[in-house]
């Protein structure tokens, strides 16, 4: 494992993205999504103001839709169809951004990232940075020529129900919480009603705000003692997890930028462990 920091590794500036919005293959990517609990609409928000030229990636809508859990994971051949609708190919540089600064545009980026992209990164600061600088959005419609995308999807990367299960006996790995405290603790309600309050047993807890300042990534040293000071070991294996999938990839992101390599995502995550019936739940600190 390579414990050197490399923010640069996933991230453009402001500054880089402002000078080459012009260049056709570089594709901007409005990865934006919200919790139904804070009435927001990343649709209607994009519709209203984004960077010229960006493209709206909406994880609801490429993703497997025939399964019950939010946003999973779709088919390779579905993810391929639908990029490529939006006119992002192989050959483009995808920037992802997110109103927040850093929150769903993780999600976005590890997908791709799943799905075999290999020039896939993140405005550092996302819109509320671009806007505090005064620059440019845009409400005009994007209509960008479709492409071709050719996936890859990376198994590796991703772990299933089964696999977590599992690992309650075998500790293969260790399971990586970005859920806030009192919901991991089981003392806070689940935004999903029919989920119920805990975790998976002998899972760790980094809440994805503790490695966020201000919408960007901490400082390394605060990152990796975020980790630390969990009890996560950096050199074993790790996978990540937290509501439904999202803060989770903050938490990969964050791990790969200090040089920890080969995390996957517990894609259910607690929303598929919370609501089922046959599995442990823990609680408590």
């Amino acid at each position: 494992m390579n414990t050197s920091a490399d923010r640069s590794r996933w991230f453009v500036s402001t500054e880089w993205l402002a000078a080459h919005l012009g260049d056709p293959h570089v594709v901007v990517v409005d990865g934006s999504w919200h919790l139904a609990t804070t009435g927001r609409n990343a649709r209607a928000e994009y519709d209203a103001a984004h960077i010229p030229g960006a493209v709206f990636f909406d994880i609801d809508a490429i993703a497997d839709r025939g399964n019950p859990l939010p946003h999973m994971l779709p088919t390779a051949e579905q993810f391929a169809r639908d990029v490529g609708a939006l006119g992002i190919g192989n050959g483009d540089r995808i920037v992802v951004y997110d109103t927040l600064g850093l929150f769903s545009a993780a999600r976005v980026w590890w997908t791709f990232r799943v799905m075999g992209a290999s020039d896939v990164i993140i405005l550092d600061g996302g819109l509320p940075k671009w806007r505090a600088e005064g620059r440019t959005v845009s409400s005009e419609p994007v209509n960008r020529p479709a492409a071709t995308f050719h996936a890859a999807f990376d198994a590796s990367a991703v772990r299933n129900f089964d696999a977590v299960r599992a690992n309650l006996d075998t500790r293969g790995f260790q399971l990586v919480d970005a859920r806030p405290a009192p919901r991991f603790r089981g003392e806070a309600p689940e935004p999903r009603a029919w989920v119920k309050s805990g975790r998976v047993p002998a899972s760790f807890n980094v809440p994805s705000g503790e490695v966020i300042a201000d919408g960007r990534l901490k400082d390394p040293d605060t990152l990796r003692a975020a980790f630390v000071n969990a009890g996560v070991d950096l050199a074993k294996p790790i996978v990540t997890s937290c509501g439904s999938g999202v803060n989770a990839a903050i938490l990969s992101l964050a791990l790969d930028t200090l040089g920890v390599r080969g995390t996957a995502l517990y894609d259910g995550s607690w929303t598929e462990w919370g609501a089922r019936t046959d599995v442990p739940i823990a609680t408590g600190s």
